[in-house]
């Protein structure tokens, strides 16, 4: 391991007199700051638009109408394969919430910029809100013990259970030892979390709207879906801040594999949850699609495809089930992002 492998990242001081909060010495790590926010004068202009859009942002899964349909149609119009499906996915799901929710903190701990601080809060609110959606799901739609082994699927299915070790293995090194190169590698973790893992699943749902299925939970997710667009942008810019400040850090091969181990473990996922008769969906065509999804993901960090011979998308269907508020255009854009909220609130950057 290099040197500059094994230098620990500087935790922030609750309170640190010493600090310069000079715009012109902010970095977005090992910064020197007061411990004051001070958000009118900013570094990183993306984040205080992002603070924009993520308020407007707002919701609670109680209001969203229908799951008592839902529940009907998951006992007599899904088949087997579905259901299962639905348990599997709604199970990971469930495990990328609820570690995000408590790992945010570790990362905002490290991060030396007020206004990113802040937008990084909101996400922890946000997928706090995300764990409730869950829940207020499996509440409306299963029984009780249907929902207690979704939410532990994973101690019966070997498969989903070296998926959470994974990721969950990536976060608990660097709380438990906060050099730089954990720091980094948990930092694409998350961004592979937010960018692949979650947008996976979420075609499976997309999938069953599409063929008039638990169109209740297709709601649902895509609040949540919306909510992820503004995570995988925050973190796809923190990545690029790093790149740009921070080039000894930034370690373009360990993102590469990284995310050739995640679409490995995504297509593995896939034929093992999904099994072959399910409407729209299989095991190939969730290999075309996360392979084309993890180029696209690259595109946003300005980084050469993985996979050239996967350009396209192989589900149209999801463009037109995208919520008209936050993912109808092209986010995938590393130019200029637009993004318009309901409540008439609108940003956009230059990446």
């Amino acid at each position: 391991m290099s040197t500059q492998d094994s230098t620990k990242v500087e935790r922030n001081k609750m309170f640190n007199p010493e600090g310069n909060d000079a715009v012109s010495a902010r970095t977005i790590i090992k910064g020197s700051t007061t411990g004051i926010f001070n958000l009118n004068d900013v570094k990183y202009p993306w984040a205080k638009a992002m603070y924009q859009v993520m308020i407007g942002n707002f919701w609670v899964p109680e209001k969203v109408s229908g799951l008592k349909d839902d529940a009907r149609d998951f006992h007599s119009v899904l088949n087997a394969d579905e259901q299962r499906a639905y348990k599997g996915i709604l199970s990971f799901l469930i495990f990328l919430d609820s570690i995000q929710t408590v790992n945010l903190p570790n990362f905002s701990n490290y991060i030396t910029s007020p206004e990113v601080n802040l937008i990084l809060a909101i996400q922890t609110y946000q997928e706090s809100i995300h764990s409730q959606s869950y829940a207020t799901i499996l509440e409306s739609v299963v029984t009780a013990e249907e929902r207690d082994a979704i939410y532990y699927y994973w101690r019966e299915d070997t498969i989903l259970l070296n998926r959470n070790a994974y990721i969950g293995q990536i976060y608990q090194d660097f709380v438990d030892n906060p050099t730089d190169h954990n720091f980094f590698r948990g930092i694409i973790a998350n961004f592979l979390l937010e960018s692949l893992y979650f947008y996976n699943g979420f075609a499976f749902f997309d999938t069953l709207v599409d063929h008039m299925k638990m169109p209740a939970t297709g709601r649902m997710i895509a609040y949540i879906r919306r909510d992820e667009l503004t995570h995988v942008t925050l973190f796809a810019n923190i990545i690029r801040e790093i790149r740009k400040e921070f080039p000894a850090i930034y370690n373009e091969k360990l993102l590469r594999d990284m995310f050739e181990v995640a679409v490995t473990q995504e297509i593995e996922w896939s034929k093992h949850i999904l099994g072959n008769k399910i409407p729209g969906i299989n095991a190939q065509t969730t290999e075309e699609y996360t392979r084309w999804l993890a180029n696209e993901r690259l595109a946003m960090l300005g980084i050469a495809p993985l996979y050239p011979d996967s350009m396209k998308n192989p589900y149209k269907h999801l463009d037109r089930l995208q919520d008209p508020n936050a993912d109808k255009g092209n986010f995938f854009e590393t130019t200029v992002i637009n993004y318009t909220q309901s409540s008439n609130m609108a940003w956009s950057w230059d990446f």
